[in-house]
């Protein structure tokens, strides 16, 4: 039978280079044409590659984390006579983006596409390319429909320590494998079981390494930090906010949708950049030039179960507040699910960030670079206020904010940061041209 030799594939703009994030097969399974065989990661998505033949693998090359040229040999595949394969030697074609392309008329299937992250959420049943650990006892083969029993807590915990489900054998009811068995799987067998009891000793530990869209996170963050941040806080009173937002749910929240205090900052922000044009810009430092738009391209911090990541509100400007809650509500949950595109994910030119009800009393947000300015939002709270000579409840939330000080100065970022609250303290003003 032909061997074929299955190669990191072309993604195209100018990337020399992926990380391997996972192995969907390996040593010895058998796959079928057009079976995922691995996910590898540019700077900007998850490339799911599937298998150009039918057939058994032989050898995989790399392991998690790992860094590969494109063009280089990823897996060699014994492949089935009726695959018709070309054998080595066969051309790399540049993938489409598509989430669903087929096989081209060489006979090599094109890569799948992903946002960010997708590719851990979307997985059940992991397979890595780790070798077994010391002390573990190899279990009889097992057909796809008999893989270990396991729940998605522990198979992620599997994921992250490189330990295949497939070498345990569970300790659990019915079989099923636990996180002891996974620890002391990584441990070489000799891990002690899990203490019992609330103030039992706990002693384990574990390395966890940086992959995938984690890496990505420490990188961008690393490269953000080189910024000379400085960070602006301001107390906004939004009670005549909060009482116009309820008022507008309950008429129209039937038909329009419900609001959030998010559009309205997106408003105030939108209505402030004309006066103040340096914070709605990016900064090429290598080039020593700020480009400022006229457009308002809102990033939104948005928290996922694979890590944070910053869908995009193309022309913020030109949305009303329902229109821009839509659009939150819609790449909120593109982002969650893994479904947002690479244009959804870039080209932004400030970012929000909220932590909603667990938003703390005051936070140092990280610009995300190449952006020179992120508001950050805190939690709302009840207290005491002096109004016209009398303690009153207001309904109170800082504002966090912080700027590049390589092109903006704190007189102009606090000047930003006073418009934000006058817009938010007098919300009748975000609806007057």
């Amino acid at each position: 039978m032909a061997i074929h030799v299955v190669k990191v594939p072309d993604i195209g703009e100018g990337i020399a280079e992926v990380e391997l994030v996972e192995w969907r097969v390996r040593p010895g399974d058998a796959v079928a044409a057009d079976q995922p065989l691995a996910d590898v990661m540019t700077d900007k998505a998850t490339v799911e590659i599937p298998s150009p033949v039918a057939g058994k693998v032989l050898e995989a090359k790399g392991s998690a984390g790992d860094r590969l040229a494109v063009g280089s040999e990823l897996l060699r595949i014994e492949a089935d006579a009726a695959s018709g394969t070309q054998g080595e030697g066969d051309a790399v074609r540049r993938p489409r983006e598509s989430s669903d392309a087929g096989p081209d008329s060489s006979g090599l299937p094109e890569a799948r596409m992903h946002s960010r992250g997708q590719a851990d959420a979307r997985r059940e049943a992991p397979v890595t390319h780790a070798a077994g650990a010391r002390g573990s006892v190899a279990p009889p083969s097992r057909s796809p429909e008999d893989k270990p029993l396991a729940s998605p807590s522990v198979r992620r915990h599997a994921r992250e320590l490189g330990v295949d489900l497939a070498q345990l054998r569970g300790t659990g009811p019915d079989g099923r494998v636990v996180h002891d068995d996974v620890l002391r799987h990584a441990a070489g067998g000799t891990a002690k079981p899990a203490a019992v009891g609330r103030y039992a000793e706990r002693d384990g530990e574990r390395a966890v390494p940086l992959i995938g869209l984690r890496r990505q996170i420490a990188q961008h963050m690393q490269a953000s930090l080189r910024i000379p941040h400085f960070t602006y806080v301001e107390e906004v009173d939004v009670t005549e906010l909060e009482a116009l937002r309820s008022q507008l749910n309950e008429r129209f929240a039937a038909t329009r949708g419900r609001l959030t205090l998010l559009p309205f900052l997106m408003r105030a922000i939108v209505l402030a950049i004309p006066a103040f044009p340096q914070m709605n810009a990016r900064f090429d430092d290598a080039q020593g030039v700020v480009t400022r738009y006229d457009a308002a391209h809102l990033g939104i911090a948005t928290q996922t179960d694979n890590g944070l990541i910053v869908p995009v509100v193309r022309h913020a400007e030109a949305r009303d507040l329902w229109a821009t809650a839509a659009e939150l509500a819609r790449l909120a949950d593109a982002a969650r699910t893994g479904k947002a595109t690479r244009e959804e994910l870039s080209g932004s030119t400030m970012t929000i960030t909220s932590l909603g009800p667990l938003g703390g009393i005051v936070s140092t947000p990280v610009i995300n670079a190449p952006e020179v300015a992120i508001v950050g939002v805190n939690r709302i709270v009840e207290r005491p206020a002096m109004r016209g000579g009398a303690v009153v409840p207001r309904r109170l939330m800082n504002l966090s904010s912080s700027f590049d000080h390589r092109v903006i100065d704190g007189q102009h970022a606090a000047e930003f940061v006073q418009a934000l609250r006058g817009y938010l303290e007098s919300p009748g003003l975000l609806f007057v041209d």
